[in-house]
């Protein structure tokens, strides 16, 4: 079983929108915790844990401290545009791995596919050629040294709150991850592509495979699982997981066979 989050966004809104957020993620991971940690599951953070994170060398960002405390050794972390600029705790400290780019698994005789889903769109351009800069150690290590802690922490907040989105859910970014989740089903070996950043939950089935997007956790509260044989959405309301979807995988054509070579 593997247990999708994304787009947590802690740190973001007041202190107790963030503290109501974490509390509910912590409700969701000890629920599953049996499962995950005991049954050989997965749990994949799709990137935006955080809404900012600048990580220095002594110091890291002091949100979800709770949270943070219970990831260790059952975490893949895929970063996200909001999260990139990790050094080493989360690796080293508490055994969580985190993945810059891309993940992709083999399970149950499946591909799987997972990405934060940031600067694909054709309309992200500029954000695709950016993004290696911007994630880059040398940027990350400028931006430190020019710095220090809280007045970095400041500046990052600044500019999500003057240039960011109210965190709503994007129709044009959620309708191009689709199509661009059933191109790569379509022209790769993928089962199944897993993306955030739209903050719009969604389950899509093609004739090539699965598409899910967990959604917008901040706000909506919203997570997805994934079994062999297929993919659900879930919302946590009241304590409990409420399934609002589920899909199996698509049984694939089988590959048309090749005319033999005639005899001489």
């Amino acid at each position: 079983m593997i247990l999708l989050l994304s787009d947590l966004h802690l740190g973001r809104g007041t202190a107790e929108a963030s503290r109501a957020a974490e509390r509910d993620a912590l409700a969701v991971l000890r629920a599953h915790e049996a499962e995950v940690v005991e049954g050989g599951g997965t749990l994949v953070l799709l990137g935006d844990v955080y809404h900012e994170y600048i990580e220095y060398r002594h110091l890291i960002p002091k949100a979800a401290p709770r949270l943070v405390g219970l990831l260790a050794d059952w975490v893949v972390y895929v970063v996200g545009n909001r999260d990139p600029w990790h050094l080493d705790f989360f690796e080293r400290e508490i055994g969580v791995r985190l993945v810059r780019d891309a993940w992709t698994i083999r399970e149950a005789g499946r591909t799987l596919y997972f990405a934060h889903g940031d600067g694909l769109r054709p309309g992200e351009r500029l954000s695709r050629r950016l993004q290696p800069l911007l994630r880059s150690p040398l940027m990350a290590r400028l931006y430190r040294m020019g710095l220090p802690g809280d007045a970095a922490f400041g500046l990052a907040r600044w500019v999500s709150q003057r240039f960011g989105t109210e965190g709503s859910p994007r129709p044009v970014v959620a309708d191009a991850l689709v199509e661009i989740a059933r191109q790569r089903l379509h022209d790769t070996d993928a089962d199944l592509v897993a993306f955030g950043h739209s903050h719009q939950e969604a389950l899509d089935t093609s004739p090539d495979g699965l598409y899910v997007n967990p959604g917008y956790w901040f706000s909506r509260r919203t997570f997805a699982r994934l079994d062999a044989d297929g993919a659900a959405l879930f919302r946590w309301t009241d304590g409990q997981a409420h399934r609002l979807a589920a899909a199996p995988f698509p049984d694939r054509p089988a590959p048309a066979p090749r005319a033999l070579a005639p005899s001489l």
